[in-house]
């Protein structure tokens, strides 16, 4: 559900900066504080930004994922600033996944009832993932299992999934109309891109170049981008569309979901369209070799040691079927149906 710490790093840029510790509160532009709120490894920590507002009031881009720890962290950070949880005014959340999402629903409810903002079609993805009809527990492991994953691997997914519901729990009443022209002192355009998430936003603030760009780009790694069963069926391209798009912004700072925030946004989006660019040629290039299941292709991207886990088994075959998507759209490659499935050039 969160960008996949240690994949994509393009070479050339260093080690990474240690994340900021959970709970630091840190001023990062005029009128914003970046809470860094904890969640499970990989990767640690997620940026939630308070925006001061008039009244004395804030708004919450991002509150992170619902746990003791970042309930606690949450409880401190609002006393260290002389706030409390009814001084929350609205919620934006910038995607569906856990880690950004998940406490917007308690926040809410401790707040008095403050509007939680989110696309319509990110409220979509967050309703198939952890909806009251939700069957991605039983879609996915179908979905891999076909693609040629064993299932000594496929029987432990939906274990898995369901340890992210007590990370969205209670789920909010979302606003999908359009956000109010002006919050935390700013005007901001929003920007709605795919690939990571269906439907997350970006928002822009033209008068000083700021961009809060959730997930959508970060700074030393490189998000997910998942092909998932009743979810976008083009995935890569969206990204990299979104991208470009993104990449067109004047942005003088950027403030990612996770990590520090960065300045050269636009070439750091760049760097990102060549990573997706170079992976597709890997891909191509193991489907020379012969045809091969998803699953055979996700063992040459991702070597044992760089997937290491359920977890970012997860993420590496989700997005080595969504490079192949992208491959078979192209006409580099093609798909033959059976059980399972096998990609052979195009």
């Amino acid at each position: 559900m969160e960008a996949r710490a240690g994949a994509g790093l393009p070479p050339g840029q260093g080690e990474r900066p240690a994340a900021p510790a959970p709970g630091e509160v840190t001023a990062v532009a005029e009128g914003i504080r970046r809470l860094s709120v904890p969640m499970l490894p990989p990767l640690r920590q997620v940026n939630a930004y308070l925006l001061a507002e008039p009244d004395g009031g804030i708004s919450v881009v991002d509150p992170g994922p619902r746990s003791p720890e970042a309930e606690a962290v949450w409880d401190s950070a609002l006393a260290k600033l002389g706030l409390a949880w009814r001084d929350i005014r609205r919620v934006m959340v910038t995607h569906h996944h856990p880690d950004h999402y998940g406490l917007a629903g308690l926040m809410q409810s401790r707040s008095g009832g403050c509007p939680v903002y989110l696309s319509a079609r990110a409220a979509a993805e967050a309703d198939l993932m952890w909806g009251p009809a939700a069957e991605m527990d039983r879609r996915l492991p179908a979905f891999f299992r076909r693609h040629g994953m064993p299932e000594e691997w496929t029987s432990r997914l939906a274990e898995h999934l369901a340890g992210f519901v007590p990370q969205v729990t209670p789920q909010p009443d979302v606003t999908t109309d359009a956000l109010p022209p002006e919050f935390g002192g700013r005007k901001w355009r929003v920007l709605e891109t795919g690939g990571h998430a269906p439907g997350h936003r970006s928002f822009f603030s033209e008068a000083d170049g700021l961009v809060l760009c959730g997930d959508a780009v970060l700074p030393r790694i490189s998000p997910n981008v998942s092909l998932l069963p009743g979810s976008d069926a083009q995935p890569l391209l969206r990204y990299l569309d979104g991208l470009r798009e993104l990449g067109r912004l004047p942005a003088l700072l950027a403030l990612p979901g996770h990590r520090e925030p960065f300045h050269g946004f636009a070439d750091r989006t760049a760097s990102l369209l060549r990573h997706h660019e170079e992976r597709l040629d890997e891909t191509e290039a193991l489907l020379a070799e012969g045809a091969r299941t998803g699953w055979e292709v996700c063992g040459g991207l991702f070597p044992p040691g760089r997937a290491a886990g359920i977890h970012q088994l997860r993420f590496a075959m989700s997005e080595t079927l969504a490079h192949l998507a992208e491959l078979v759209r192209r006409g580099r490659a093609e798909q033959a149906e059976g059980e399972p499935v096998f990609f052979r050039l195009g």
